[in-house]
């Protein structure tokens, strides 16, 4: 579940920037909204299942309700859920 987790947050974390940084711009410089209608839906549902799985997620780890936030609030801001894969979702060094 947790691989999965991570994969989300990555997949969520680069098609948010990419609709931030890259196709925003293209619709409003060049007036071409192709673009964003084409990674806007699945990022909405990357971001939903991000949600989703973090909020299972934060009872298997035993994550406090500041932390719960923090990776909550990272998936709204760019480059974010790239912070929460490095902080709290890496794996353990043996």
């Amino acid at each position: 579940m947790l691989q999965l987790f991570r994969l989300i947050a990555f997949l969520e974390g680069v098609s948010y920037v990419l609709l931030l940084f890259i196709a925003t711009p293209i619709k409003y410089l060049s007036d071409d909204p192709q673009y964003v209608k084409m990674l806007g839906m699945p990022h909405g549902v990357l971001f939903m299942a991000y949600v989703i799985f973090a909020l299972i997620i934060s009872k298997r780890m035993h994550w406090n309700n500041s932390d719960l936030f923090k990776v909550l609030i990272a998936s709204i801001i760019p480059f974010g859920t790239f912070y929460v894969e490095y902080k709290y979702l890496k794996r353990p060094q043996l």
